[in-house]
C-alpha cells in the first residue's frame, strides 16, 4: 500500500476471474457445513449420553477422553491424524480432512451443549412421560427444544473451527484438494496479491449480512413469542370465575 494511488475494482474482477480460488472457497465452505454438522449432531448425543451418566467417575473419565483434543496442540493432533490415515491406506483429500474436521469439532459441541443439559429438570421428562409420549417424542418435543441453545452455539462455534483452521488441515489435505486457509498459506510464500484482501472484503461482508439476519430473526422470534404468552395470559385470566 505505500504506492496507492486510487481506488479500483479491478482486484474483485480478477477474484471472480480466478475459478481455482472460487472452487477452493466453495470446497472450504462445504467442508465445514458437513463437519459442523456432523460433529453437532455426533456431541449433542454425547453430551446428552455423559449427562445420563451417574456414576460421577465415569462421568468424569468421558469428559477428560472429550477434552483431550481441546488441550493437544494443533501440529501434534495433524501429524497424528496423517500417521492414522497413512498407517490405514485412507488416501488423503477431502475425506481425510473431514474426518480431522469432525474430530476436533465434536469435543467443541459436548462443552457447549453439556451445561444446557445440565440445567434441564427431570421432571420436565418425567411429566412427558407420564403424560404419554414415547421416548422419541419427549426427545424431540422436550429435549431438544430446551437444549437448541446450546446445539447453534455448538454448530456455529465448530463451524468457524473449521473454517479458521490450518494446521490440521495442512498435515491431512492431499495434492488434489485444498481448503482457504492452505491456499492462501501457500500463496503467501510467493507474495500475495490483493485478490486476497477483495476475497477478505467479499467473506467479511457476507459474515455481516448473516449476523444482522441473525439478529432481525432472533428479534422476529422474541416479540412473535410475547405475543403468544400475552395471548395465553388473557385467555386465562377471561376464564378465571
Amino acid at each position: 500500500m505505500n504506492r496507492f494511488t486510487g481506488f479500483t475494482w479491478q482486484h474483485y474482477l480478477d477474484l471472480f476471474a480466478d475459478q481455482r480460488m472460487l472452487i477452493i472457497v466453495l470446497d472450504t465452505l462445504l467442508l465445514a457445513l458437513l463437519s459442523s454438522l456432523i460433529a453437532t449432531l455426533v456431541g449433542t448425543m454425547g453430551a446428552i449420553g455423559i449427562a445420563a451418566r451417574k456414576q460421577k467417575k465415569v462421568k468424569s473419565a468421558l469428559l477428560t477422553l472429550n477434552n483431550v483434543l481441546m488441550v493437544s496442540p494443533d501440529v501434534i493432533i495433524g501429524a497424528s491424524f496423517l500417521i492414522l490415515f497413512t498407517a490405514l491406506g485412507i488416501s488423503l483429500g477431502f475425506g481425510s480432512v473431514l474426518i480431522s474436521h469432525i474430530a476436533f469439532s465434536i469435543p467443541i459441541v459436548v462443552l457447549l451443549v453439556l451445561p444446557k443439559v445440565n440445567e434441564m429438570d427431570s421432571s420436565l421428562i418425567n411429566a412427558a412421560m407420564d403424560l404419554g409420549a414415547t421416548r422419541w417424542q419427549t426427545f424431540s418435543r422436550v429435549i431438544v427444544p430446551f437444549i437448541a441453545p446450546g446445539i447453534f452455539s455448538g454448530f456455529f462455534m465448530a463451524f468457524t473451527y473449521s473454517l479458521d483452521d490450518f494446521a490440521v488441515t495442512f498435515f491431512v489435505t492431499g495434492n488434489g484438494f485444498a481448503t482457504l486457509a492452505v491456499e492462501i498459506y501457500s500463496r503467501a510464500r510467493q507474495g500475495i496479491s490483493l485478490e486476497i484482501n477483495a476475497l477478505s472484503a467479499v467473506m467479511f461482508l457476507f459474515a455481516l449480512i448473516l449476523v444482522v439476519g441473525y439478529y432481525f430473526i432472533e428479534q422476529y422470534s422474541q416479540s412473535r413469542r410475547k405475543r403468544k404468552s400475552g395471548k395465553s395470559t388473557l385467555g386465562t385470566e377471561v376464564m378465571l370465575p
